[in-house]
């Protein structure tokens, strides 16, 4: 598959990665001079989320990039239902008043768009017609008939993330993972070139591997009933799933790195390396991942923020992990941490070996890597 038009979209990973201190900011504070606004706004399966980007002149060869706002609404939209339906229309309108009311950023340098984890699970349950009502329904209440809103699929979002998350010096030798709340997706470039792309994907997320979960529940909805079914669920998914995806991809003999995007990969990061808040980028083992999942399932106090910033020694910065890990158990309760913990151990498994383990990377904001490449594309 040829890339080369994707290419030109991206702003590199370096000016991705430099903004990550600036994403507790709460109002338009200008890093740059001559730098200009914009916001994307994403329809995803858990949820609708938000950022707000600052990008200064000359941005792709200056590193002038700052995240400025990064939230999301959990409104569990692939549950295609009136009720979240009703509470991802809401919350889409709602964010798209705050990026022009609030931060004033203009109708043109809003991007809108629907994800392509909510496309494959609505083509999964014949839902689409929700995607194209939900569409409909925004342009009206913004009133705003011609407002394009793009219904990404699943091979554009992964070399868009791929392009625009991993260093140039990385790019032919990693194995891109974005693990999504409805689905996983990314690749790698398997020819030293990016003319070619070699698609990864799977039809689980975080949220769909719970939403699976908790169908299994059958009346006993015990913490101890859920960890069992998730296990159930999560052996069937690696089974049918993701051996054949790794596999099929042929990865494994070609990438040395492993770099994991995604919300959960940004939630691990956190709550097992806090002291690294101000690295975007967090190295992991396998066994640190297991022992979290373990962590998380039988003994949650100790990921709790006050056990994590107990052994902080400074006070600003105890300060910062007690916020950034508060907001980790605001988007992911316990439930949702087991489900995409162990997704992702599920697929760190394939590619931790007895003779070659890879190195594996966690990345904290990939999330707005495709902000980067709207803007490029329609300066």
């Amino acid at each position: 598959m040829s890339v080369t038009r994707y290419s030109r979209f991206l702003i590199p990973a370096l000016l991705l990665l430099a903004g990550y201190n600036s994403i507790a900011q709460t109002s338009i504070n200008p890093k740059y001079n001559n730098s200009t606004i914009y916001t994307g706004i994403e329809v995803g399966s858990k949820g609708v989320k938000m950022s707000v980007i600052e990008i200064g002149k000359n941005a792709q060869s200056s590193g002038a990039f700052n995240i400025i706002k990064d939230s999301s609404v959990n409104t569990d939209f692939i549950s295609f239902s009136d009720p979240t339906f009703a509470a991802t229309l809401n919350s889409f309108c709602g964010l798209y008043k705050t990026a022009t009311n609030d931060y004033h950023v203009p109708s043109k340098r809003i991007f809108t768009v629907i994800s392509s984890g909510v496309k494959m699970q609505a083509e999964k349950d014949k839902k689409t017609v929700w995607i194209n009502n939900l569409i409909d329904s925004f342009r009206i209440k913004i009133n705003e008939p011609d407002r394009q809103v793009e219904v990404i699929d699943i091979t554009k979002e992964a070399i868009l993330s791929h392009l625009g998350i991993v260093p140039e010096a990385r790019r032919f030798n990693t194995f891109l993972i974005d693990i999504g709340s409805g689905n996983t997706k990314g690749g790698f470039f398997p020819f030293g070139t990016i003319e070619t792309f070699r698609l990864f994907g799977l039809n689980w997320g975080t949220k769909s591997v719970a939403n699976a979960t908790e169908k299994r529940l059958d009346g006993d909805n015990t913490l101890s009933n859920y960890n069992k079914q998730l296990y159930k669920v999560l052996a069937a998914a690696e089974n049918t799933d993701i051996v054949y995806a790794v596999n099929a991809s042929g990865s494994y003999p070609l990438s040395d790195n492993i770099a994991i995007s995604g919300g959960i990969a940004w939630a691990v990061a956190t709550l097992t390396h806090p002291e690294l808040l101000d690295n975007p980028v967090v190295a992991v083992t396998y066994a640190e991942v297991a022992t979290f999942c373990e962590k998380i399932y039988n003994n949650p106090e100790a990921l709790a923020p006050a056990a994590l910033a107990l052994n902080i020694n400074y006070k600003d910065q105890k300060e910062t992990v007690l916020k950034e890990t508060g907001r980790v158990h605001k988007v992911f309760d316990q439930r949702s941490l087991m489900a995409g913990a162990g997704l992702l151990l599920k697929i760190m498994r394939q590619f931790a070996a007895a003779h070659e383990t890879k190195a594996f990377y966690l990345v904290k904001n990939g999330q707005v890597g495709w902000v980067s490449a709207y803007v490029n594309e329609n300066k």
